[in-house]
């Protein structure tokens, strides 16, 4: 018998986006991000931001429900620049926002400046992490993004993934008392350049977590086709597939049509876009703005 499907809510100050099985697949855009962006980062150290304004209106138009924001700069103080960046983002859109740092206290100056409930990103199955994130989530009444690998590896049988997931879920909710609707799993999407079988093993494992948890999923849409050509295809291709399995959002970037559309089709035929609403104001939209 499969588990109940559960609801994840998230808001802004105005907005509330639900993520969940029986809902449209939550798109979380993740161009504010200055990992591999030279300029950007030199932008950030110098206090200017205006490609976090720029970013933000790319990827609301591209159709983001939640806007991931990361400020890991080499050099600088991240937790005064990751409050000052959540506060712009919200001043620019009422979108909620994925507060992304492997920093601490950063997520902590984050959190506390946010308007809403957000979604922190992230934790793993190691101890140490969990103990140093989970009690922030309760403190902030947040949801977490949680990967299930540990100090030792990052699993590739689908079997160790289900065993760290359950792991999460038991000391995030016995020892912290967060609930497991709040817990986002990350099923770990490896490349297929590595080996092409990496995707059925995360796509096991994303139905027996679907199956077993009722939680939902997410995961770097891009790693998939890491190292591949005509990245854009495969995601376009792989992501109607995972949501067949039970994946209900994604970290990715907003700004490619083609992945974005394969989505917003895929809601429509797995009945997550009431009457095709969703896709038939979207093609007004798009002919409206050819016009």
């Amino acid at each position: 018998m499969s588990a109940e499907p559960l609801e994840t809510r998230l808001r802004s100050a105005t907005k509330e986006v639900v993520i969940g099985h029986g809902h449209r697949f939550c798109i979380i855009g993740e161009r504010i991000n200055p990992t591999g962006r030279r300029i950007f980062q030199e932008q950030l150290r110098a206090g200017d931001f205006s490609a976090i304004e720029r970013d933000v209106k790319a990827q609301v138009e591209g159709g983001a429900d939640v806007l991931d924001v990361n400020m890991g700069v080499p050099l600088t103080d991240e937790p005064d620049l990751l409050a000052k960046a959540i506060q712009l983002v919200q001043s620019h859109t009422d979108l909620p926002i994925c507060i992304d740092s492997s920093v601490v206290e950063a997520l902590e100056a984050g959190l506390s400046v946010y308007q809403g409930r957000a979604l922190v990103n992230s934790i793993t199955a190691e101890d140490d992490r969990m103990a140093a994130i989970l009690p922030l989530v309760k403190k902030y009444d947040a949801a977490i993004i949680a990967l299930p690998n540990d100090h030792d590896e990052i699993p590739m049988e689908a079997d160790k993934r289900l065993d760290l997931t359950a792991k999460i879920i038991r000391v995030a909710t016995t020892e912290y008392g967060i609930a497991q609707a709040d817990i986002v799993i990350d099923p770990l999407a490896m490349p297929i350049g590595a080996d092409t079988g990496n995707s059925l093993v995360t796509m096991e494992c994303m139905r027996r977590i679907r199956d077993e948890f009722g939680v939902n999923m997410t995961c770097g849409a891009s790693n998939v086709s890491f190292g591949m050509p005509d990245r854009h295809t495969l995601g376009a291709a792989w992501l109607p597939m995972a949501m067949t399995a039970g994946l209900t959002s994604a970290i990715m970037d907003a700004r490619s049509p083609q992945i974005v559309d394969s989505v917003k089709a895929a809601d429509v035929f797995l009945n997550h876009d009431d009457w095709g609403m969703a896709w038939i104001a979207a093609h007004r939209a798009k002919q409206a703005a050819s016009a």
